[in-house]
């Protein structure tokens, strides 16, 4: 079944075409660091969603990993207990662009060029383009008890996420805004290691069914919380680039998804 944008979001309530509202959004983004819209995808599209989810959810492929906040290899100049190399854990699964059902609202909602102009707009970007590869665009993302992503900066400027099914209780979303300015190479080891030892105050996204969020989290430190109970955290990633014909490399490909297409 095909979907019009009118189907999937409210255009009344989220008016993506009108340039005060994009001004709005985009100051809150500034601001804050993160753009929250509570109700963005109607509840009709979000339970096809969930539903999708749970039918295609066999298919995901799981990955628990080790890493650093940096999500790069230890540095040896420092231990492995200094913030720069102390490890957590991420586990999670996933699935990919061409694993979404061809009618699937997700697609309608990512291929939109008015959603996609919004975003542009509101992220200070001049184009925004799908993936070259049939995986990356598109990515539902599954957390079941016990699973978690552990603390890290993202490699991107942006993030675009749309949560599709609370758990239970867990698996909240908690940052601490502009930790590092990667661009200037100041890393801020010492907040750095303090919030990894729980000794920092945290924000907290409270992020409900149908709620899209914007997120720059390339300076801000962030991480999911385990989840707890008996319902899996259905959470996706909308992804894009800010060049024509790109692909998720081979390595992260097998990284990330266990195969290459």
């Amino acid at each position: 079944m095909n979907m019009s944008l009118e189907n999937v979001i409210s255009l009344e309530k989220y008016p993506l075409g009108n340039d005060d509202f994009r001004s709005e959004c985009k100051r809150t983004l500034d601001k804050n660091g993160a753009l929250v819209m509570r109700n963005f995808v109607n509840p009709e599209a979000i339970a096809s969603v969930q539903r999708e989810g749970e039918a295609q959810q066999h298919l995901a492929y799981y990955t628990v990993d080790k890493h650093n906040i940096y999500l790069d290899p230890p540095d040896p100049r420092y231990s492995a207990d200094h913030p720069r190399n102390r490890e957590v854990a991420s586990s999670k699964g996933c699935i990919t662009t061409d694993q979404v059902p061809e009618g699937s609202a997700l697609h309608t909602l990512y291929d939109a060029a008015e959603f996609r102009e919004f975003l542009c707009a509101v992220l200070d970007e001049a184009e925004l383009h799908e993936y070259a590869d049939a995986m990356s665009s598109i990515n539902l993302h599954y957390a079941s008890e016990g699973q978690e992503l552990g603390w890290h900066f993202d490699n991107s400027s942006f993030a675009i996420t749309l949560m599709i099914q609370n758990p239970a209780s867990g698996g909240a979303f908690e940052y601490v805004k502009d930790v590092r300015d990667a661009d200037s190479g100041e890393m801020n080891y010492e907040l750095s290691g303090k919030i990894l030892d729980g000794d920092v105050s945290t924000n907290t996204l409270t992020m409900d069914a149908g709620t899209l969020v914007l997120f720059r989290g390339r300076n801000s430190m962030h991480r999911v919380t385990p989840v707890k109970g008996n319902r899996t955290r259905m959470l996706v990633v909308l992804a894009y680039n800010t060049e024509p014909g790109i692909s998720l490399s081979e390595s992260a490909r097998m990284t990330f998804y266990g195969r290459l297409g």
